[in-house]
């Protein structure tokens, strides 16, 4: 029994670490939204809208690309903002440091999307196609 403890153990101690996935192309992030959404043009135009207005810090364009009535959390508490208005008085406790870093460092051709949209950063925001009309709007900012 012994012997095949330190068979294993041994074992253990030469398994190589996997590789990690390779990096994704601008065109794969276009046919895994064109898979997802029927196509990806909007999705990659919202990206780089948000991106700019982040970097601009245009607290107004930011508010008019939200999903409302947004779930969010200020300060580790559950909160319900309900329109532009709110969401740019509250502003810098939602669209904190991390999330603007997160928008900042994110590129296109690391976007990650499934069936609930696409994430940016760790899942600090998320956007993707709400209602009838299926227009692009921000779902989702965590810090």
């Amino acid at each position: 029994m012994r012997r095949l403890i330190i068979a294993l153990f041994a074992g253990l101690l030469s398994l190589q670490p996997v590789a990690p996935a390779l990096a994704q192309t601008a065109a794969e992030v276009d046919s895994s939204l064109d898979g997802l959404f029927g196509e990806h043009k909007s999705y990659r135009a919202f990206f780089e809208k948000l991106q700019s207005a982040v970097a601009a810090g245009d607290k107004q364009a930011i508010a008019g690309m939200v999903d409302y009535p947004f779930h969010g959390r200020i300060a580790g508490k559950a909160v319900r903002i309900r329109d532009a208005a709110h969401f740019v008085a509250d502003y810098d406790k939602i669209v904190t440091d991390k999330v603007k870093k997160a928008v900042a460092n994110q590129t296109y051709a690391t976007l990650f999307a499934n069936w609930q949209g696409v994430c940016i950063g760790d899942g600090e925001v998320w956007f993707s196609g709400v209602g009838d009309a299926n227009v692009i709007r921000i779902t989702a900012i965590n810090d």
